[in-house]
C-alpha cells in the first residue's frame, strides 16, 4: 500500500510539474488556450496550444490562427505537430467575431470547437486521432441554421463512414415558431481522409442520396 501511494505521488508530481511549465510562445504569437493530454498513448502527456499569429488572412485584424502540439524533449517543450488549418481566423465568426470555442482531450482524442454567425448561426466540432504518424479527422459535427428557416445537425464518423443528418424546417407565421417538415437521413460515405494540416486545403462536398442535403466537410473559410 505504501509503495502504491509513493508511486502515485511521483506520478502526480510529474504531471503537476509539466502543467506548471510555461507554454512556449513563438515570436509575434499570442496564446489563446492550452491543454495537456496523452495523444499518442505512450503514457506521456503532450502540450496542445492554440495561438493567434501576426499574419492577417484577408483583411486587417482578421488574424490567422495556429495549433501547435508539443512533446517534451530534454525537459523542454519541442514542436511535434502544427497546423494553420485546424483553426479558423480570428474574425471568421461573422458578427460574433471570434469563432474560437475551445480545445479539449478525451480518451486520447483532440477535440476542437468553433462557432459563429449572425442571423444564420453555426457551431462545429472536429475530432482528431493520432494514427499512422499524423492526426486524422475522425469525427465531424455541425449545427447550422436560422430561426424561421431551417436547422441542420450533422454527425459524421469518418472512421465508419456513417453520416447522420437531421434537418428541421421552421415557419414563423403569426408570430408562432413551429417545425413543419423534417428531412432526416442516415447514409454511409467512406474513404474520406483529412489530416489536421489539410483541414481547409480543399472543399469537400457530400450530397446525401435521399434528400440531397449538401455537406461541406472541409471549407476554405
Amino acid at each position: 500500500m505504501k509503495h502504491t501511494i509513493f508511486f502515485l505521488s511521483i506520478f502526480l508530481l510529474s504531471i503537476t510539474s509539466a502543467f506548471t511549465q510555461s507554454v512556449p510562445v513563438p515570436p509575434n504569437y499570442t496564446v489563446i488556450d492550452s491543454i495537456f493530454g496523452d495523444l499518442d498513448r505512450d503514457g506521456i502527456y503532450e502540450l496542445v496550444a492554440s495561438y493567434t499569429t501576426h499574419q492577417t488572412k484577408d483583411f486587417n485584424d482578421n488574424y490567422i490562427r495556429e495549433l501547435i502540439i508539443y512533446k517534451k524533449k530534454n525537459k523542454q517543450w519541442t514542436v511535434w505537430k502544427q497546423s494553420s488549418q485546424a483553426l479558423t481566423a480570428s474574425k471568421d465568426g461573422g458578427m460574433m467575431s471570434d469563432p474560437y470555442a475551445g480545445i479539449e482531450i478525451k480518451n486520447g482524442i483532440l477535440i476542437i470547437s468553433e462557432d459563429g454567425g449572425s442571423s444564420w448561426k453555426w457551431a462545429r466540432t472536429d475530432k482528431y486521432r493520432y494514427q499512422d504518424g499524423e492526426f486524422y479527422l475522425i469525427g465531424y459535427s455541425e449545427h447550422y441554421g436560422k430561426i424561421c428557416e431551417y436547422w441542420m445537425d450533422i454527425d459524421f464518423n469518418l472512421l465508419t463512414g456513417q453520416c447522420i443528418v437531421k434537418k428541421e424546417y421552421e415557419s414563423c407565421e403569426d408570430g408562432k415558431q413551429e417545425v413543419y417538415k423534417n428531412r432526416n437521413e442516415t447514409f454511409i460515405k467512406k474513404g474520406i481522409k483529412i489530416t489536421m494540416q489539410q483541414r481547409k486545403e480543399n472543399e469537400i462536398m457530400i450530397t446525401s442520396p435521399k434528400y440531397k442535403h449538401e455537406l461541406h466537410i472541409s471549407t476554405n473559410q
